[in-house]
């Protein structure tokens, strides 16, 4: 699903960059082409996408990423890591300049939303953890498609729709009205 015009590029305080390329067809499949570039230390915490696949491959620097209960897998220029829907993962610059790699997620779905949304909601928090209402909020209505592993339990099943039954009474989700729905 288009949320965007291409490209479209989302960055956070803690030193991503991601470029939402464009979409091409593939086998009459949305296929996400995504670019992105990492500070030093900088990246997605462990996270898992249910209903796509992702591949990354490094133009620039050094990535490290991890499957859930594996040891890391350090990828050099040229290397490409590939995640499978269903697989948790995380990945992050280990190397001492700029991350740079090219990619693709398929099928595109909504993750340029969720992704262009959670940004701003971290970059609306206290420079460690994303705004409670907008993050609570993406995180429960997307539920079916993404989940952030490193979040207790506790805070996705009770902390969570509590702030959402707050916000919504409060009227904090009106950016989010002609959100795409989940899938």
């Amino acid at each position: 699903m288009k949320n965007y015009n291409y490209p479209h590029t989302i960055s956070n305080r803690t030193g991503e960059t991601l470029t939402f390329q464009s979409i091409e067809m593939e086998n009459g499949v949305e296929k996400l082409i995504v670019s992105n570039e990492l500070v030093p230390r900088s990246g997605p915490p462990m996270h898992v996408h249910f209903k796509q696949d992702e591949s990354l491959t490094v133009v620039e620097g050094e990535m490290t990423y991890q499957i859930l209960g594996k040891q890391p897998v350090v990828c050099k220029v040229g290397d490409t890591a590939t995640f499978e829907r269903g697989v948790a993962h995380k990945f992050w610059n280990s190397g001492s300049g700029t991350l740079r790699c090219t990619g693709w997620v398929k099928p595109a779905n909504n993750l340029d939303f969720f992704l262009t949304e959670m940004y701003r909601s971290l970059d609306q928090g206290d420079g460690e953890k994303p705004e409670l209402f907008s993050s609570s909020y993406l995180m429960r209505r997307y539920r079916s498609e993404y989940d952030m592993l490193e979040l207790p339990g506790f805070v996705k099943n009770v902390i969570a729709p509590i702030a959402v039954f707050i916000g919504g009474l409060i009227g904090k989700y009106k950016r989010f009205e002609n959100a795409p729905k989940p899938l």
